[in-house]
């Protein structure tokens, strides 16, 4: 029992120090920021009032700024150990209702998004049930790469100004539920089915489901067995999954004006209320607490004991079989849109054709300026697409390690998945100005978990294994084991996720472009696109459906391209073993 409670010890000694981090990082906004916050707070308070050394001084010395960082730390810290998160800076009111208001708003909103995603993902996991072989995984990718911000714009103008179908903005009823929950679980439902449908392949082709099927056992029986033998990997992502509906959702509830956790804390971000950003941040992250212990203690429930015996069967990888056609077909197209693009002046303003319908001279029409979408669809493509793999390829490395020390790592983790990659690009925006650069250092920051859960779950089920067990029966030490059999059997699938998180990184970067944290104009980037054409969505939606379809394409291509690689290698795999008995004979 020594070494459980060693590593729980860790495990809780990381979360604290991760926890006293960010809060600390929070309450020296002001200090490393280099805005006064007197002059937010007064602006805040009262935008007529003038901001005379007098007021200025008062409100330094109302608020305890004069005392120094160090002093509104302690003060702020012993606030905290007693279970009072302030007073706000701004309102005056007591910080603990707003924040628990804004955490039920979340709340509410997760739960129905989240039943959107579980839907979206079953009618995904479906065909795979059913056929017994897996997908190229193109549609749920593309699903996984619809901007959220963009669809809840779609939603609001079809659904809620032409159709008149549900509110478009405000929290009062289940109908203001609908539109928002949509706009956050299609992508998260997309996301969430790719994985689950990458895995059941494999598990439907096991020992165990050939004798079900033989025995006459359902075929409803036999893929709820799969699905239960497919979840232990994928509970952990379930739960980032939940965390990020919650705390995620800032851009989907400004649009609708959803009074959630997350826009009360980009509201206090904004105006400096540090009582009221250390309290809406403070919740989040121990929401994402609670939620990651939980799915550890499902995962290990539906493990059972055959992870404390190591008596785990690892299902062998069987990669989809998909043609080279599908991926040469979508780079062929994405690249001839950016490479055409490339060609045309992305900065060229011609009033006179402003919001103009594609034609041969615009082929994908022009934007508010008049100037050319194609244009700048392809010339920011270098700037979108290179970033977001950037910061991809740089995540894989410190989550696959990251796996192998699963009890230091969770509590960081947890934390990390737990904020909200706007809250990080306001405080990296603070330190360094908006930009491209502190976008994808706030995205980087925040985007690691999943992978590093992904990893540390396979790990863990891998060391359990029988055939692992064997393995050291015969002597084979623990570098050749690492590097011929636990390696191999992670990193495979690690990088897999990590090619499918390629669009949504650089949809994330594109939601900080979207609320101003991300590239400034007039650059060209995606993100920035998306923003700017959303004023006009209704009358021109050829401008915001450009850089949307380039995300899709783009994540398809990612997906289809992992997959034909995986399946090519699994081709050569096998052809190698048949040739092997003839040379012996």
């Amino acid at each position: 029992m020594r070494a459980p409670a060693s590593a729980g010890v860790r495990a809780g000694a990381t979360r604290a120090l991760a926890l006293a981090a960010v809060l600390a990082g929070v309450g020296l906004l002001p200090w490393y920021s280099g805005r006064d916050p007197a002059l937010t707070v007064l602006r805040a308070r009262s935008a007529e009032q003038e901001p005379t050394p007098e007021a200025l001084a008062a409100i330094r010395a109302d608020l305890g700024l004069d005392a120094g960082p160090v002093a509104l730390l302690a003060d702020r810290a012993s606030g905290l150990l007693r279970g009072d998160l302030g007073t706000s800076w701004v309102s005056g009111t007591d910080v603990l209702p707003s924040v628990t208001a804004g955490l039920q708003v979340s709340l509410g909103l997760m739960g129905a998004s989240l039943a959107v995603a579980l839907a979206v993902a079953a009618a995904l996991v479906a065909p795979v049930l059913v056929r017994g072989r897996g997908t190229s995984g193109v549609v749920a990718a593309m699903l996984a790469a619809v901007p959220e911000f963009l669809l809840a714009t779609v939603l609001l103008v079809v659904g809620g100004v032409w159709l008149g179908w549900f509110p478009t903005a405000g929290w009062k009823g289940p109908a203001h539920l609908v539109l928002p929950a949509v706009a956050l679980g299609v992508p998260a439902g997309g996301l969430l089915g790719r994985l689950a449908a990458d895995a059941l392949p494999a598990v439907l082709d096991e020992r165990w489901a050939e004798l079900w099927r033989a025995a006459g056992v359902t075929r409803a029986r036999v893929a709820g067995g799969a699905l239960r033998r497919v979840l232990p990997p994928l509970v952990p992502q379930f739960g980032l999954v939940v965390v990020g509906l919650t705390g995620g959702a800032v851009a989907v509830e400004t649009i609708f004006a959803v009074p959630g956790i997350g826009r009360t804390a980009l509201g206090a971000a904004r105006s400096q209320d540090l009582p009221l950003l250390q309290g809406a941040v403070l919740a989040l992250l121990l929401l994402g607490l609670l939620v990651g212990g939980a799915a550890a203690l499902v995962r290990h429930r539906l493990l059972g004991p055959g992870l404390r015996d190591a008596g785990l069967t690892l299902p062998a990888p069987r990669p989809p079989r998909v043609g080279p056609a599908v991926p040469v077909v979508l780079a062929v197209l994405l690249l001839g849109m950016i490479g055409w693009g490339l060609l045309r002046d992305p900065y060229a303003v011609d009033t006179a054709t402003r919001l103009a319908p594609p034609s041969s001279s615009h082929p994908l029409g022009t934007d508010g300026l008049g100037r050319d979408v194609l244009a700048r669809l392809g010339h920011g493509a270098a700037v979108t697409v290179g970033t977001a793999a950037a910061v991809c390829a740089l995540g894989f490395l410190p989550a696959l390690a990251l796996g192998f020390v699963p009890n230091v790592a969770a509590g960081v983790s947890d934390i990390a998945n737990a904020l909200p990659p706007v809250i990080v690009g306001i405080l990296v925006a603070a330190a360094y100005g908006p930009g491209t650069g502190g976008a994808a250092l706030a995205v980087a920051l925040v985007s690691w978990p999943p992978l590093a859960a992904h990893a540390a779950a396979l790990v863990q089920e891998v060391r359990a294994s029988r055939f692992l067990s064997a393995q050291r029966a015969i002597g084979a030490g623990p570098w050749w084991v690492l590097t011929r059999h636990v390696l191999p059997s992670v990193a495979g699938p690690v990088a897999r996720h990590a090619l499918l998180r390629l669009p949504g990184t650089a949809l994330a970067l594109a939601s900080l472009g979207f609320l101003g944290l991300g590239a400034q104009p007039p650059a060209p980037e995606w993100g920035l696109l998306l923003d700017e054409s959303r004023a006009y969505v209704e009358r021109a939606p050829w401008a915001a459906l450009a850089p949307a379809a380039a995300l899709a394409v783009l994540a398809a291509l990612a997906v289809s391209a992992a997959a034909y690689g995986a399946s090519a290698r699994t081709a050569r795999i096998t052809r190698t073993a048949r040739k092997v008995p003839s040379r012996v004979r």
